[in-house]
């Protein structure tokens, strides 16, 4: 009797040690998580392999391999986000538990959006501001790790992506930089678009815009970049010929109404 006592206590202890061993990896840390973040956020790569634009995260394997014949079917709807050397960007991060997925250019939207509804005051009455709009066709990558999430270093991620992304390139970014005027380059670290800006210009300093709107007028071609979601504050980029002319900010409500951005307060 006194063996199989011994016995009884034991198993529960041998159990718990076992299933203490059964995912051995430990949480990543706030901080770890912050790390991955700020080190991936905004990043440019150089598209290496076929990139689809999908509606559903696609699966890339931590690896370093993915199905290459499944994404070529999901291209067949969409097609793809950008062509092999073209250069796009990580505008989105989500950590999950076995997964870290990575918004494309802004991600793809096909449906109709905010945008649409929304009306701007000329004189006494309202004006729909929209004209031939572009949705967002970007994409999601979900890189998986087999159980739990370990704790990486944004470095690393980019090594796992490296047979489809390469980081590598975005040096020639940084030199491009290293040759703006100087109010460009403090435009560019403060966020903001400016008059006269390129197109390559704003997207470094907004990244990719929400909408693009194009529009004919007597005979000039105007395209307005939007950049923010209601409610809060709404940001208009104009471009004539490769070029900012006009930036505008208002703010829209849920109803998707908008009003000139109020002055602060003295």
């Amino acid at each position: 009797m006194r063996a199989a006592a011994v016995i009884l206590l034991v198993l529960p202890l041998t159990l718990c040690a076992q299933k203490g061993k059964e995912d051995p990896v430990r949480k990543l840390t706030d901080e770890e998580k912050i790390e991955l973040i700020r080190g991936l956020s905004a990043e440019y790569a150089t598209v290496k392999a076929y990139l689809p634009r999908s509606k559903k995260p696609l699966k890339y394997n931590s690896n370093g391999t993915w199905d290459k014949v499944s994404w070529r079917d999901i291209g067949d709807e969409y097609g793809p986000v950008a062509r092999v050397g073209d250069l796009v960007q990580i505008t989105r991060i989500e950590i999950e538990n076995d997964r870290i997925v990575l918004q494309i250019n802004g991600g793809l939207n096909t449906k109709g959006k905010w945008y649409e509804r929304i009306e701007g005051g000329v004189g006494g009455g309202t004006v729909p501001l929209t004209r031939d709009v572009s949705r967002s066709a970007g994409t999601t990558i979900a890189v998986e790790f087999p159980g739990k999430l370990p704790p990486v270093k944004p470095a690393e991620v980019k090594k796992m992506l490296a047979p489809l992304l390469d980081f590598e390139k975005r040096s020639a970014t940084e030199n491009y930089f290293d040759t703006l005027p100087p109010e460009i380059q403090e435009a560019i670290k403060a966020k903001r678009a400016e008059v006269g800006m390129t197109r390559d210009q704003v997207r470094m300093a907004l990244g990719q815009p929400r909408d693009r709107v194009r529009e004919t007028k007597d005979g000039v071609e105007s395209e307005d970049w939007i950049y923010g979601l209601p409610p809060g504050k709404i940001t208009f980029v104009t471009f004539v010929n490769s070029k900012v002319t006009k930036v505008k900010d208002a703010y829209a409500g849920l109803g998707g109404a908008t009003a000139p951005q109020p002055k602060p307060q003295q």
